[in-house]
């Protein structure tokens, strides 16, 4: 296993993830076969495929969480080794109505690792606001985290993946559990940060209905990878519709 800083021939020095040849074992299951993938900072890439197909497995083996054969090499800008910060939000976690935890809360927890019930200060208290304005969530910072709708919620865990800014946002099926509105607010808002933060986007989803409008890329796996290229490309190919068993065969 092989997860390194490295200058990937052909980045012109922008920041990337590149992936080699990655394959996962449990015992005697292969999840993952020999997976290829590139990307560079400012895209936004689908990664699609039915249930169990080892999406969030590949998130985990990108996040460091999961062992793997093969390589995943990061690049971040300027082509020279160093830091490379990966964001991450999670498939949502449940918070119960009423819960007493703000959002504000929620990033002291987070940010300061220190008790909710702890005073923060005004400076603290500035910079999450400064946070949640690049989700444009300012008036989100008091609300309690259990009486936010999907689309909210959605917008603060992205705010909090966002501090520190990293080169890599990876994101297990944001649009879940999201209406219609809020999916297109949420899309928006991540084609308005790849293009001003200049960074890799990398989610997961079951919802086709944006991938061609907001998707550079997208990746269709079910083990290995079957089919990349625009969304049109895939959602077209015959890979999609024998994946997805949409085909008008008996």
């Amino acid at each position: 296993m092989k997860h390194t800083h490295c200058n990937c021939g052909g980045c012109h020095d922008s920041c990337c993830l590149k992936i080699e040849n990655l394959s996962v074992r449990f015992g005697e299951e292969t999840v993952l076969e020999d997976v290829d993938l590139h990307m560079h900072c400012g895209q936004i890439v689908a990664l699609i495929g039915p249930n169990g197909a080892g999406k969030s497995t590949l998130i985990r083996a990108i996040l460091g969480q999961r062992a793997y054969e093969g390589r995943i090499s990061f690049t971040p800008a300027g082509g020279t080794p160093g830091a490379f910060r990966i964001g991450y939000v999670p498939q949502s976690p449940s918070f119960e109505h009423g819960d007493p935890v703000s959002v504000q809360d929620l990033f002291a927890c987070c940010l300061k690792r220190r008790p909710a019930f702890l005073p923060m200060g005004k400076a603290f208290r500035r910079s999450v606001l400064e946070s949640l304005s690049r989700v444009h969530g300012e008036a989100l910072i008091d609300k309690r985290m259990g009486d936010l709708s999907g689309g909210e919620l959605q917008r603060v865990l992205l705010a909090l993946a966002l501090e520190p800014m990293p080169q890599l946002l990876i994101l297990d099926e944001p649009l879940s559990g999201v209406d219609v509105e809020g999916m297109e607010l949420l899309m928006q808002q991540l084609h308005e940060i790849r293009r001003t933060c200049d960074l890799s986007i990398l989610m997961t989803t079951h919802d086709f209905s944006m991938l061609e409008r907001y998707c550079d890329r997208v990746v269709l796996l079910s083990h290995k990878i079957l089919k990349k290229g625009t969304p049109l490309d895939v959602l077209n190919s015959e890979e999609f519709l024998d994946a997805f068993h949409l085909g008008g065969g008996a």
